[in-house]
């Protein structure tokens, strides 16, 4: 845990939250900023700051992080109708907490080209 990260913060419920999801390796909140109908964050305990920062023994962190989005998107009705995943590394991607992080956003529908 890094004491000043936000998402730290809200893992060890020093910040309240709306939390849809937790388990002993994640948690999941609503975005306070949702950009679709439905916008989760599905977030690690472990602070890693980004995706280039995980490593080889990451590798199933990552592979339960999106198995919770999976969940998730059933739980919440988007499965059927399609959603997305992203994670958004570095500042020119859009992340702006450095914590990793996956956003789940669905329920409208979604363009190609992302951004």
């Amino acid at each position: 845990m890094a004491p000043d990260c936000l998402f730290c913060r809200i893992i060890k419920k020093e910040i309240p939250s709306k939390f849809v999801h937790e388990d002993e390796h994640a948690i999941a909140f609503e975005d306070l900023n949702p950009q679709a109908p439905v916008h989760l964050l599905i977030v690690p305990r472990k602070h890693i700051a980004g995706l280039n920062d995980a490593g080889e023994d990451d590798a199933a962190l990552l592979g339960h992080l999106q198995l919770v989005a999976a969940q998730l998107a059933q739980a919440r009705g988007i499965a059927e109708s399609g959603y997305r995943t992203v994670f958004n590394t570095g500042r020119g991607a859009g992340q702006s907490v450095f914590h990793l992080h996956l956003h789940l956003l669905g329920g409208r529908g979604m363009r190609w080209p992302p951004g």
